[in-house]
């Protein structure tokens, strides 16, 4: 008869007993797996997608037949230096819009911890999300009203 080492292996709020046989150590290779596949199968797309990006870019990359003048200047963050009309300068709307951009952009970094959490904070938290989406919405039909979001 085979002696059973009663051990209580506690993996995932489960317990297991580890005995000299392999077919427990199989469960709680098991169950580690079952645990831990979704994080597996996360990192992998995590790597996939942006090295099947990488490889498209190289694949399906098309190169100009024809230099002209234009594509040989430098061009930087939009703006071509040595392109005629260059001293004009930009208008207030390319700012305001940037501006508004990363304003709305801070706003959902602020919601999402709030809605992941809303089950946990029960109804205060209901009325603190609706509270902090009505004042969104107040913003938004501020500006909207006002013309920032009008490219001139």
């Amino acid at each position: 008869m085979e002696t059973c080492i009663a051990d209580p292996l506690v993996a995932a709020g489960r317990e297991w007993y580890v005995s000299r046989g392999a077919a427990p150590r199989r469960a709680v290779v098991n169950a580690m797996l079952s645990d831990w596949l979704p994080f597996l199968i996360y990192a992998l797309l995590a790597a996939v997608i942006p090295a099947t990006m990488l490889v498209g870019s190289f694949v399906f990359a098309t190169r100009p037949t024809t230099r002209t003048k234009q594509r040989m200047l430098p061009f930087e963050s939009g703006v071509s230096r040595d392109a005629p009309g260059t001293e004009r300068r930009f208008t207030v709307s390319f700012y305001l819009t940037a501006m508004l951009f990363i304003l709305f952009d801070i706003e959902i970094v602020f919601l999402y911890p709030l809605a992941v959490q809303l089950d946990a904070l029960g109804w205060f938290g209901l009325v603190e999300f609706l509270v902090f989406v009505a004042i969104l919405g107040v913003a938004y039909v501020y500006i909207w009203r006002k013309g920032a979001l009008e490219w001139r």
